[in-house]
């Protein structure tokens, strides 16, 4: 086995070495149940929404197959298989019909929300009220 049939193994699974060291190690969110809107990870604790998408030529606006990669949804190829237009656009659905089941892509997207803490102090009337001390029952606070 030389040097030149080497690189060419290198070569042939270049792709699948590359795929292998981007990926994040994220949660996937496979325990949210499909068939509700949105739903709280319980592996993480976020908010998922589930969503379907459908790729459409901006052209002549057929449906295009469609997968997604790096968490992104792209088209299956170049070109427009009916006009040849390489643009293209993201239709997000809120409902799937039965036409649109072999062209659309299923995502679980993560909602940010912003969540906030709230303290708050009880004052036991029985030992009188605490001279000076101002807002003392409720204290936010904002956290990423």
């Amino acid at each position: 086995m030389g040097n030149i049939d080497l690189m060419k193994i290198i070569l042939k699974y270049n792709n699948m070495i590359f795929d292998f060291f981007k990926t994040k190690h994220e949660c996937m969110h496979k325990n949210v149940p499909i068939d509700v809107d949105e739903a709280y990870c319980p592996d993480c604790g976020a908010l998922v929404k589930n969503k379907w998408f459908l790729i459409r030529c901006s052209c002549c606006n057929i449906k295009r197959k469609s997968h997604t990669k790096y968490n992104k949804v792209i088209p299956d190829t170049h070109y427009c298989p009916n006009c040849g237009s390489r643009d293209f656009y993201i239709q997000e659905l809120d409902n799937i019909n039965f036409m649109d089941l072999n062209y659309a892509i299923f995502k679980k997207v993560v909602v940010n929300q912003e969540r906030f803490a709230t303290r708050q102090v009880w004052i036991d009337e029985s030992e009188g009220v605490l001279p000076e001390i101002k807002l003392l029952t409720i204290s936010k606070q904002f956290s990423n």
